[in-house]
């Protein structure tokens, strides 16, 4: 069998981590056995109390952190992210990330060439505004938030429309795709920049903003787009890899985003959901299959699986279908 990526441990740049809380400071080792990784972006959400999800990233340091489910402006606290380790990170004594006997799940990124890319820039309030990043690939999705601000997340998705360019998502709301030549400039991301109009949500003058840049590698991260069934055997989403962490968004209609992963959930259904625009705590529902090629809805829900409805995703591998030895990998 041919090979089929260069990855053959998707670990090395992305892993979920589940913690339990201890009202302390604490280290939080990966529990994988496979290459060690120093996170780059860590993105939390408590499993078991109504708390808002968070970003921390190490281009802003671990003391500064967003909500990815509100539009509120950038918080500042030493005791949130202590550290990014060697092989994990260090939490602080913040509530918010360590309550004693609460349940965490941590979605964790390294930035590579040709993967994933944080850059943080200041906005001028200028159209048609380039924007240099050093992923070395052309972006499939960029995530942008005002630092200083209240102002909404703004997502660009490769399958978001036919013209991606003119189209915008909103990270914190449930609302369809919307069109608005001041988010992108009407102008698609190259392997060097990524464009920006005029609004104020990306591009204020004198105000500071953080990026988060993805790109598509075999075996490792895919971004697309797929038609619901409405049925209970839902549409099957081919990704070439086996899924660690998956994200959903309905986009001609408002819904929910729908966050699942590999450590949460029984075999092979992934039946413990985390909706990242609410603050609720994780519900369990059927969602769908994670496969060893790809995902497949196993619900008539509408945030996933409406029929005719269109959703994007983005999804990253716990393992590549084949990997560079041409051997394939099995489903959970």
């Amino acid at each position: 069998m041919a090979a089929y990526t260069t990855i053959n441990d998707p670990s090395a740049f992305f892993k979920v981590q589940l913690y339990t809380g201890s009202g302390d400071a604490q280290s939080i080792t990966f529990d994988d056995t496979d290459t060690n990784m120093q996170p780059d972006l860590i993105w939390q959400k408590s499993r078991s109390a109504t708390q808002d999800s968070r970003i921390f990233d190490a281009v802003r340091g671990g003391s500064k952190m967003i909500y990815s489910s509100l539009t509120n402006a950038e918080e500042s606290d030493a005791q949130f992210i202590t550290a990014f380790g060697s092989d994990g990170f260090t939490i602080g004594d913040n509530g918010q990330i360590n309550t004693s006997s609460g349940l965490y799940v941590a979605w964790c990124w390294k930035e590579a060439s040709g993967i994933f890319d944080i850059v943080g820039y200041t906005g001028n309030g200028t159209d048609d505004t380039d924007i240099s990043h050093n992923l070395s690939a052309v972006p499939k999705m960029i995530i942008v938030k005002n630092r200083d601000a209240a102002d909404a997340w703004q997502m660009y998705h490769a399958g978001n429309t036919s013209a991606p360019e003119t189209d915008y998502m909103v990270l914190n709301t449930t609302a369809a795709t919307a069109d608005a030549a001041d988010r992108w400039s009407d102008e698609a991301p190259t392997s060097s920049v990524f464009t920006l109009g005029d609004g104020a949500e990306v591009n204020t003058n004198t105000e500071d903003y953080i990026a988060y840049l993805f790109a598509e590698k075999q075996g490792f991260s895919k971004f697309g787009s797929y038609t619901g069934n409405g049925n209970a055997d839902g549409t099957f989403v081919f990704c070439g890899f086996r899924p660690a962490f998956v994200i959903c968004k309905r986009t001609d209609s408002s819904d929910n985003w729908m966050m699942v992963d590999n450590k949460r959930g029984s075999i092979n259904l992934i039946d413990e959901v985390i909706f990242s625009d609410l603050n609720q705590a994780e519900v369990e529902t059927n969602a769908c299959d994670f496969l060893s090629n790809g995902f497949k809805a196993k619900t008539t829900s509408t945030w996933i699986n409406a029929s005719g409805g269109t959703y994007i995703y983005m999804a990253f591998a716990e393992q590549p279908f084949v990997n560079s030895n041409g051997v394939p990998c099995n489903a959970r």
